[in-house]
């Protein structure tokens, strides 16, 4: 996948990403409100395919599904320098790629593309060609990822119901 970056710095939080005043919203309403607090109208912005790339202690706080806001928005993968575990599991059980990814911070700046090679383990900056090393997702994890999400993953293995076939 390739896609522009958008840069955030450390300890950025998960109430900073889905603020309190979202979180009645529905999803759809909810989008307008990421990152109000340090990026008033980002969701706005965001295209098809970007990437966020944040430095240390991306997500920490509190288990907000952020990572379905993301995808909503059209963010497909987010790489830090490092992320908190349950941000991160979050958010690929929302069909969002989430990993640290130490030296990301390094490779690009906001607004230059990316290239996210899960089967070669590399990020690639297209602009600068600098890169470094992508984490080898496990084959369950990159599964859940390629899905769409745990429980888009559920629903195509048989153990959810497939709401679009559910009759009316």
């Amino acid at each position: 996948m390739s896609g522009r970056v958008w840069r955030f710095g450390d300890g950025v939080d998960t109430d900073v990403m889905y603020p309190g005043k979202a979180l009645r919203l529905p999803s759809e309403e909810a989008c307008q409100f990421l990152f109000d607090a340090i990026r008033p109208g980002w969701s706005a912005l965001v295209e098809e395919g970007d990437v966020v790339v944040g430095g240390h202690d991306f997500g920490i706080g509190s288990a907000r599904p952020v990572g379905v806001l993301l995808r909503m928005v059209g963010i497909r993968a987010v790489l830090a320098e490092s992320m908190s575990s349950l941000f991160q599991r979050n958010s690929i059980n929302a069909g969002l790629l989430a990993a640290p990814v130490p030296g990301i911070t390094a490779v690009c700046r906001e607004g230059e593309v990316v290239d996210v090679d899960l089967d070669g383990g590399k990020v690639a900056n297209q602009d600068t060609g600098a890169s470094c090393e992508l984490p080898t997702l496990p084959p369950f994890v990159r599964r859940i990822v390629d899905e769409g999400g745990v429980l888009a993953q559920l629903r195509r293995d048989g153990y959810l119901p497939d709401p679009a076939a559910t009759p009316s």
